[in-house]
Parts: structure tokens; sequence; C-alpha cells
């Protein structure tokens, strides 16, 4: 009988080899103003669905039609075009760790002047505050057929010093100050030479911006509980120094009430320690491959210098070098500090183990001679049974002996026996084997009562 074949799903390879963001890039243009915001979940697997959710309601809240949106498992978008020709396209992204929104206001004209702040597309307000953590906001303008100098976008940007280059080996230039502005966003500012050089590139470059900022932005995250981590860290390792020389000094003469009080305090702090290695890893374990993704881009950029400005590469670079190296040796501090906590726990739970072995040996020891002494109690008991119960027989024997001369000699005055000493010697030895009898059935009797009541 032929097997049947395994079912092919095409599915799969349409989501390895299609592009994420299929055909969105056909909405995107430039001029632009693009407001982003990133979120963190605490609980990815519940929140992801939610958020997924949430995307839904902010498109019928802004009233996009369902002709112009597209909503997949973890990313979605949605087109809105106003009847002056603007257009508004609002895009949703889940990621492993975080989920971002994208509000892109294309207008029609392209000689519109375009500003920081808020998004001037016709009606348009964010409806509702997203949920999570907020670990990133940007504010990106894209012109296109301008080139600013540092000096004018000092004007438009706050903060005190400038970074940008041009990216990409073109002449894009890309323009940041990393400084929020009065509502919480750090501005970009994107310019070319022409539209035609720069509308390509719009879609990656944003999401290398956006990608670096992210990223970045999730590596510093969680440097405030490092660095408290750190500090507790510290000052277990410094307690378990002391508990350890005390220990090792005073092991050999410690009672089992010593003993019992350094296993509770040893055991309490290992769990402590425990709980901060499991929380440290929760929240540090990522921070690798996230350097290596802000890497990556910050090569993909091929950034080139801007005249009086920094590299962006070099101040992410300058934030977040050695970040995760101090995590990860963080996360080897604690480690190493558990299996300190497990080895002395051992050797302290080892001596219990002695101490016990020992209790018992001596307690063995004392059993084997109750136990010694009990059998030489018996054996003195039994040899005294053994002679009562003779002495019960000879006893037994003789009154039997005398009741029956006193018969025979009865017997003898009346005449009817010839010679009553004669009878009486005759009778002394069935008296003895009557006595015997009697004997050997009350014992039976009795040890057939007591097993019964046991």
């Amino acid at each position: 009988m032929r097997s049947k074949a395994p079912i092919r799903r095409p599915e799969f390879l349409q989501q390895v080899h299609e592009p994420t963001k299929k055909y969105l890039e056909e909405w995107l243009d430039a001029p632009a103003h693009i407001h982003h915001v990133a979120h963190r979940m605490a609980n990815p697997p519940i929140e992801r669905p939610l958020s997924r959710r949430e995307f839904k309601q902010l498109l019928e809240s802004l009233a996009i039609p369902a002709q112009t949106s597209v909503v997949h498992e973890k990313f979605g978008y949605g087109v809105r075009t106003a009847e002056n020709g603007d257009q508004l396209v609002v895009t949703w992204e889940a990621h492993t760790e975080y989920y971002s929104y994208q509000v892109w206001h294309i207008p029609d004209n392209p000689s519109a002047p375009l500003e920081f702040g808020p998004i001037t597309f016709p009606g348009y307000h964010f409806p509702f505050s997203p949920l999570g953590i907020a670990i990133n906001a940007l504010d990106i303008l894209i012109t296109p057929n301008t080139q600013v100098t540092p000096q004018a976008l000092k004007l438009r940007m706050p903060g005190p010093q400038l970074h940008g280059g041009r990216v990409f080996g073109e002449d894009i230039s890309v323009v940041a100050s990393f400084t929020p502005d009065e509502n919480g966003r750090e501005r970009y500012y994107v310019c070319a030479a022409s539209r035609e050089l720069l509308q390509p590139k719009i879609a990656g470059l944003i999401d290398t911006i956006v990608s670096i900022e992210n990223y970045t932005h999730l590596i510093l995250l969680p440097y405030q509980a490092f660095t408290t981590a750190v500090d507790q860290v510290h000052q277990f390792e410094q307690r378990h120094l002391y508990q350890r020389n005390v220990i090792t000094t005073q092991l050999e003469q410690a009672t089992s009430q010593k003993l019992q009080k350094w296993l509770t305090v040893l055991t309490q702090d290992f769990m402590k320690v425990s709980r901060l290695a499991e929380s440290m890893r929760y929240k540090l374990s990522a921070s690798v491959p996230y350097e290596r993704i802000v890497e990556s881009n910050l090569q993909a950029l091929q950034e080139q210098p801007l005249p009086s400005c920094r590299l962006i590469s070099d101040y992410i670079r300058h934030k977040t070098t050695g970040v995760s190296d101090g995590y990860q040796q963080l996360m080897k501090r604690i480690d190493a500090l558990e299996k300190d906590f497990e080895g002395t726990i051992s050797v302290i739970r080892t001596k219990v183990d002695l101490l016990l072995q020992d209790h018992n040996i001596a307690l063995q020891d004392q059993n084997l001679k109750m136990l010694a002494s009990v059998d030489k109690t018996t054996k003195s008991q039994a040899i005294l049974q053994h002679t009562v119960e003779g002495l019960s027989v000879i006893v037994i024997a003789y009154y039997l002996s005398g009741l029956g001369s006193y018969v025979f000699k009865a017997l003898h005055e009346a005449g009817i026996l010839h010679s009553y000493a004669l009878a009486s010697g005759i009778f002394v030895p069935i008296s003895l084997l009557m006595s015997f009898g009697l004997v050997f059935i009350g014992r039976k009797i009795l040890n057939k009562r007591l097993f019964n009541d046991h």
C-alpha cells in the first residue's frame, strides 16, 4: 500500500521569501513628516495580540478604509487620503520584545513646508496611549531637493550638539540631536539633492534609523536595574565571604543548633541571589544580540562625516560600548555567587550527615547493649520458668501421692485393698505423669491465650 505524500505548505516559503512590508513601499514618498513610537511589552505572548487588536481600533478611529489597510500577525498598515490630496500612512509592527507605530504624513504638494511637532494631516490626532513602557519616540522630517546647513538646523533641533552624516554612499544626509524636544521626541532631519535619489531609499533608511534607536534604547533600558544589582551582588559577596570565614574556623566544633542556624541563613541568602539572577537574566539576556543588531545597522548606513557634525555612529557606540559586556560580567558574578552558596551549603550538609551518622552509630551500640541485656534477662527468666515448672511437677505429684495414699488406706480398712503401701508406691510414678501432663496442658492454654490477645 502506497504511503500518502506529506502535505506541503507553500505559505512557509512565502513567509520566508516575501518582504514583510509587501505593498507598503508603493505608498511611501517624500517629502514626509513621520512620528515613530516604540513600546516594550512586559508579557509579549499576551500583549502582542492585544497590540494587534489595538492597531485595528486605531484604523477604525482614523477612518482608514478597509480597502487600503492590511493587518497580518506581526505587521499591519493603513492608508487614508484627505480631500486636499494629503496621505496618512499608519503602520504597526510587533517584534520579540517591543512593538511600534509609525505615522507618515505625505503632503500632496511637494513644496508644502513641513515642520517638527504635531502631524498636520487634516483632522489627525492619535486617539489613545499604547500599551507598555515607551522606549522610543522620534520626530522625522524627510525633505528632498533640499540642502540645509548645520547652522540652520541648530535653530530647529534641540540640544548643544548635532550628529549626522551622509549615508548609503549617496548624497543623502541624516542629522539628529539625540535631545528630546518639548514633546519628548528625538528629532531627525533627512534631506537629499533630489527626490529621485531619495525615494527608493526611504523605506530602508527609516527602518535602519528606527532599528538603531529602538535597540539602543532596549540595551540601555535595564541599566538602572543593572547598577542596583551590582551593589546588591557586592553586598552578597562580602556577606558570604564573612560567613565562609566564620564557618571555616568553627565548623569542627559546631553543634547541631549552630549548623541549623547556618543552613537557615545561607539558604535564605541563596534564594535571594537566585531570584536576583532570574530577574537579571530576563532583563539582560538579550543585550548581546541587540548590540549586534545596532552594529549591523550602523555599518549598513555607510556613514560619512558632515561639516560641524559628529557621526551618528560615534554617538551610538559611545552610549552602548561596554554596556552588554558589563551585563554579561554581572551575570557571571551572580552565577559564581550561586555556586559559592551551593558549595558552602553542601559542606554544612555533609557535616550534618556525619553528625547524624555518628549519632546513629552510638544509638545502634546502645541498642545492641540493650538487646544483649534483654536477651540475658530472657534467658534467666526461661531458666527460672523451667525450674518453677519442675518444682510444680514435684509438688503436684507429692500432693497427688498423698491423696492417693489416703484413698488406698481407706480401701484397705474397708477390706477392698490387700496392701495399701504397695498401691501407694505404684501410684507415685503415675502421679508424676499426671502432674507433668497438667503443667504441660496449662502452659499450652496460657500461650494460646497470650498469642490470641496479641
